[in-house]
């Protein structure tokens, strides 16, 4: 794993628990996809919340100088994608959460995850 990698994981996690997003798990993608070397899911409490969870965690990556970062929902804020390239951010709302399940799905390919804690 990449130094880069690291400190961008480390950068989300800490605002994600500035932000006090809820139930947050790591996933360890690292030899099972291509698309990530960790994904990490968490939830907001509100659109609101889920909304400035994502606008904070975008800022610092950008201040971090993490160059290209996508973001994709932030209209409704149901679900909203980060993609910091080999960090992805998926934070819900817990209800749309629930209905997508991605843990099941990732942690089912044999990936690892942990939970923040």
């Amino acid at each position: 794993m990449q130094r880069d990698t690291e400190e961008t994981l480390r950068l989300v996690l800490a605002r994600l628990d500035d932000m006090k997003a809820e139930d947050t798990t790591t996933i360890d993608l690292r030899g099972k996809s291509a698309i990530a070397d960790f994904m990490v899911v968490t939830s907001g409490r509100s659109n609101r919340h889920v909304g400035s969870v994502a606008d904070r965690v975008l800022e610092e990556l950008h201040k971090a100088g993490v160059r290209q970062v996508r973001i994709e929902g932030t209209p409704l804020c149901d679900w909203v994608l980060i993609d910091a390239g080999d960090v992805i951010v998926h934070v819900f709302r817990p209800e749309v959460r629930t209905f997508y399940n991605l843990e099941k799905m990732w942690v089912g390919t044999g990936a690892g995850a942990r939970r923040a804690s």
